[in-house]
């Protein structure tokens, strides 16, 4: 039975209100589009320093990998405000999210265990760049698709 005083337009307003609210919420905590090339010219540097096995490029790589990740990762949490929503994403954005780490790490491997075989040079960096590729090229059809998850999700739902 309805309370005195809330018609059905009116329950119907406030929940067109909250769908806004909860896309207005997913659109601005999603990663922008230039993390993903970012993140991954981060990865194929700090790998390619790694590689060459000269210690004083290796501290530099290092140095440099953790201030430009700290620069990209502090610059999506403050600006762009993105952050994990547990109510919003649900368990099966976060499986998706698993899966999708999962893969370019096997991706990552394999490629660098390939070219390893195959006895060209630097494997490792190979590995890595074939996973920023692969981050870069899907790295928004993947926000595209949780941004689809989240708002899809019933108002109120549980986790």
């Amino acid at each position: 039975m309805a309370e005195p005083g809330i018609t059905p337009a009116s329950a119907t307003d406030a929940l067109a209100e909250i769908r806004a609210r909860r896309d207005q919420v997913v659109t601005a905590t999603l990663v922008p589009h230039w993390y993903w090339p970012a993140l991954g010219g981060l990865i194929v540097a700090f790998t390619a320093a790694v590689e060459t096995r000269q210690p004083w490029l290796v501290a530099v790589g290092s140095v440099a990998y953790a201030i430009g990740l700290a620069a990209v990762v502090g610059r999506v949490a403050v600006r762009h405000r993105a952050q994990v929503r547990t109510s919003l994403i649900g368990v099966h954005g976060a499986i998706t999210i698993a899966g999708y780490v999962l893969v370019l790490v096997a991706l990552s491997l394999g490629t660098g265990f390939a070219a390893e075989a195959a006895g060209l040079a630097w494997p490792a960096t190979i590995g890595a760049a074939t996973t920023a590729g692969a981050m870069t090229a899907t790295g928004l059809p993947l926000m595209r698709y949780l941004r689809r998850v989240m708002t899809t999700r019933p108002l109120g739902g549980g986790r």
